[in-house]
């Protein structure tokens, strides 16, 4: 689930390198909300890096597992409604 990318270009922020030393950054995927449809289904799903979810104490997992569930929640509801109110497709000929 973790992604890892290299630096794009250099940036206006970016600290000089030292002699011979490369500085590189990683971008991490840490949480990761998905929202995915199937004609009029709607289905949100939450994931969290494997690292992350060992390194926290069991209260703020579940912390974590209670807020992501709302979070879930809000979106898959939130979308429900907008595809409830896109036109529908028009039937094909297939």
């Amino acid at each position: 689930m973790a992604r890892s990318t290299p630096p794009s270009g250099d940036s206006l922020g970016s600290q000089p390198k030292a002699a011979g030393a490369e500085s590189r950054t990683k971008d991490v995927e840490l949480l990761r909300v998905l929202v995915s449809r199937k004609g009029t289904q709607v289905d949100a799903q939450w994931a969290i890096h494997p690292q992350l979810k060992q390194d926290l104490l069991p209260q703020e997992w579940q912390e974590v597992t209670d807020l992501m569930a709302k979070v879930t929640g809000i979106v898959g509801t939130r979308f429900s409604q907008v595809l409830a109110q896109a036109e529908p497709e028009p039937p094909s000929n297939a």
